[in-house]
C-alpha cells in the first residue's frame, strides 16, 4: 500500500506528504498564541477549522488558485503539494492587534508601512495594508519583515512578490464583501502562498478562519469605536489579551498560564459562533473526533490512491 512519505506537525496542524505530490492537512485542536502551542486544547477548534477553510478555499478559488481537492474527514483535507513561499501575507483593514500595540508603542513605521499619527485603536485604515512576516522554522518566531527586504533579500522575487501582494489584497477585498453579507467585519487576516510543481503560485494552508483572521461584530462597531468603547470581535485576539494579563507574551523564561475551563468553553464559543454565522449552519460535532478516526481516513485515501495509480 502507498504510504505517508513524511509529516511535519505544525502549531495547530498537521502535515502529511503523500505520493504523486499531494499533501494532507490535518486541523488539531491545538490551539497557539504568540506561536507557542498552548497546554490546553479546543473540543471540536479542529472540524472548525478544517471546514471554515474548505468553505472559503472553495468560495475564492475563482479568485486565486489554491491546494485543495477534496475534504475526506471533518478535521483532514487533501489537495496538490505545493512548495511555500518564506512569508506570510498580513492584510490589515483596521490599528489592532499587533499593529495596535507597536503603534502604542510610539512607532509609526509597520514593516515598512508609514502609519499617520492620531490614530486610535481599531480605527480603520484608509484602505487595507500590506505588514508581511518571516516564516520562521518550528519553535521559532515570525517575524515583521518589510516588502523592500523580502525583495533584497531575495526571499521571493520581485514578480513573484509582487503578485502575491495582488492575490493578497484581492482575497482580502472578496473576504471583506462576505464577511459584511453575514453582519461581520473582516478586520485582518495572513495569506501563506506556495509554488505548485508546475510553477503555479496558489493559496496554502487555510484562509479567513478565526485562526488566521479577526472578525468584528458590524452592529453596533462604529458607535463603540467612536466612544472609545471595546468593539465585539470573534477572533484569538482575546486569548492574547488573557495571556497578557496572566504575565504571558510569548518569551522563552515566561510561564505559559493554565486556562480555566470557563476560559476554553469561551473559546469554543467563539469558533462555533463564527463557524455558524460564516458557513450559514449551526456547527454540529462529528464523532469521528479521534486520531484513529483521522488515521483510518488517510489509511483509505491512501488505499484508493494505491489502487487509482496501478489502473
Amino acid at each position: 500500500m502507498t504510504q505517508i512519505l513524511s509529516t511535519y506537525k505544525g502549531k495547530v496542524r498537521d502535515v502529511h506528504r503523500l505520493p504523486n505530490n499531494k499533501v494532507a492537512l490535518v486541523a488539531t485542536d491545538r490551539i497557539s498564541a504568540f506561536d507557542v502551542i498552548l497546554p490546553q486544547t479546543i473540543p471540536g477548534k479542529g472540524q472548525i477549522l478544517n471546514q471554515i477553510a474548505a468553505f472559503f478555499l472553495r468560495e475564492t478559488a475563482h479568485i486565486v488558485p489554491n491546494w485543495l481537492e477534496e475534504v475526506i474527514h471533518p478535521q483532514v483535507s487533501v489537495g496538490k503539494y505545493a512548495t511555500p513561499y518564506k512569508v506570510e501575507m498580513v492584510v490589515r483593514g483596521c490599528l489592532t492587534g499587533h499593529a495596535w500595540r507597536t503603534y502604542k508603542e510610539g512607532k509609526r513605521m509597520l514593516c515598512g508601512v508609514t502609519l499617520k499619527d492620531g490614530m486610535r485603536q481599531n480605527q480603520p485604515f484608509d484602505k487595507p495594508i500590506i505588514t508581511p512576516t518571516t516564516k520562521a522554522d518550528q519553535g521559532a518566531h515570525d517575524e515583521d519583515i518589510s516588502r523592500e527586504e523580502i525583495i533584497k533579500q531575495n526571499i521571493v522575487n520581485q514578480r513573484e512578490y509582487e503578485q502575491l501582494e495582488a492575490y493578497s489584497l484581492a482575497l482580502f477585498k472578496h473576504g471583506q464583501k462576505m464577511a459584511d453579507d453575514r453582519g461581520l467585519i473582516l478586520v485582518d487576516t495572513k495569506y501563506e502562498f506556495g509554488k505548485t510543481e508546475d510553477g503555479t503560485i496558489v493559496i496554502i494552508d487555510e484562509i479567513h478562519t478565526p485562526d488566521s483572521s479577526r472578525y468584528f461584530i458590524k452592529k453596533g462597531f462604529e458607535k463603540n469605536w467612536k466612544e472609545n468603547k471595546p468593539v465585539k470581535q470573534l477572533s484569538k485576539e482575546f486569548v492574547r489579551e488573557w495571556l497578557l494579563e496572566n504575565g504571558f507574551s510569548g518569551k522563552k523564561d515566561q510561564r505559559i498560564p493554565e486556562m480555566t475551563n470557563d476560559v476554553v468553553k469561551a473559546i469554543q464559543k467563539r469558533y462555533i459562533e463564527l463557524y455558524d454565522i460564516i458557513v450559514g449552519t449551526p456547527f454540529a460535532f462529528n464523532n469521528k473526533e479521534s486520531e484513529q478516526s483521522i488515521e483510518d481516513s488517510l489509511s483509505l485515501y491512501l488505499q484508493t490512491h494505491d489502487s487509482t495509480s496501478k489502473n
